[in-house]
This record gives structure tokens, C-alpha cells and sequence, in this order.
């Protein structure tokens, strides 16, 4: 049976997506993700709980969550998990799970916030009477590309073999 390493997550954003560029030229942004959850234990009371992620984002669509995304907007996720781990400058061994997203779309907004492009870490003001602009989803970004695939890719992964 093939492995299956897809997640879908949905919740705001931690902090402003940062871009750096790799070597090759390739652009990566990374942001983190806050999702809540909230339930009643056995004696009724309300349980609150934050689970937090770091999100990489490659290529075109990297550049587009910079550009349109700042701390506190709501979005989807659809990525997969990765496991990394590295010695710290300290001897210790550390390890990290992430997420390198596949698809980001861009929902609501957070409260008061206007949606133009970013340019660096300023939003320019919005003239009085001009169209709001709402960021591009993933689907109607004409020129995005595909993300980068890390290795060869799995032509292994059967759906027919998923479980459910």
C-alpha cells in the first residue's frame, strides 16, 4: 500500500510571510500558521487550544503570498509534511516538522485591514472611492507555476490504494 503525505490546513497567519531567494534564483517564503480548536471537557467547561506550523512556500506562488499576505489573514493550506533535523550550534540534536505548501488560497481578511499590494513592509493608502482589491486566489494567478518538487517525482501513489 502507498504512503499518503497530504494535509489540508486552514487558520491565520503568525507573521508577515519572509522571502528570501535560494542560490538557483528560486523564491521561498515561509510564514507561520496558527489554527484553534475549542471543545468541552467531561465536566462541560470550554477547552481552548493553538496548535502552530511553519509553512514554506516556493517559486511564483511565494512571491504572491509576500506580496498579498501580512500577519493575521486567514488562509487554506495544502501542502505535505516535512521532517528535517540538524546538529545546533550548541552540539544538540533538533529537529523540525513543517509544511511545504502546494496551494495557498487566500480567504477573509483580518479585521480593518486593506488588502492592496504590499511593496516591502508598507501598504500604500487606498484612494477614497477606488475598488478594493482582493488578492488572487491560487486558481486565478494566471502565470503561477507549478511548486518544485524535491527529488524525483512518486509515480507510485495509486488512489485506488487510499483506505477511504
Amino acid at each position: 500500500m502507498a504512503d499518503v503525505n497530504r494535509v489540508f490546513l486552514m487558520g491565520r497567519l503568525t507573521r508577515d510571510p519572509q522571502l528570501r531567494s535560494i542560490p538557483s534564483g528560486m523564491q521561498v517564503a515561509e510564514f507561520g500558521l496558527a489554527m484553534g480548536r475549542q471543545w468541552r471537557n467531561q465536566s462541560g467547561e470550554m477547552q481552548k487550544e493553538t496548535t502552530f506550523v511553519d509553512i514554506v512556500v516556493w517559486g511564483r506562488q511565494g512571491e504572491n503570498v509576500h506580496k498579498y499576505l501580512t500577519k493575521g489573514r486567514m488562509v487554506l493550506v495544502e501542502g505535505r509534511l516535512k521532517y528535517e533535523s540538524w546538529e545546533g550550534r550548541d552540539g544538540q540534536k533538533r529537529s523540525k516538522l513543517s509544511v511545504v505548501a502546494e496551494n495557498v488560497t487566500f480567504l477573509g481578511g483580518a479585521p480593518g485591514e486593506d488588502r492592496g499590494p504590499r511593496t516591502g513592509d508598507e501598504r500604500p493608502p487606498r484612494e477614497e472611492g477606488a475598488p478594493s482589491r482582493r488578492p488572487p486566489s491560487h486558481s486565478d494567478v494566471p502565470d503561477q507555476e507549478p511548486a518544485v518538487q524535491e527529488g524525483p517525482p512518486d509515480d507510485s501513489l495509486n488512489l485506488d490504494d487510499v483506505p477511504f
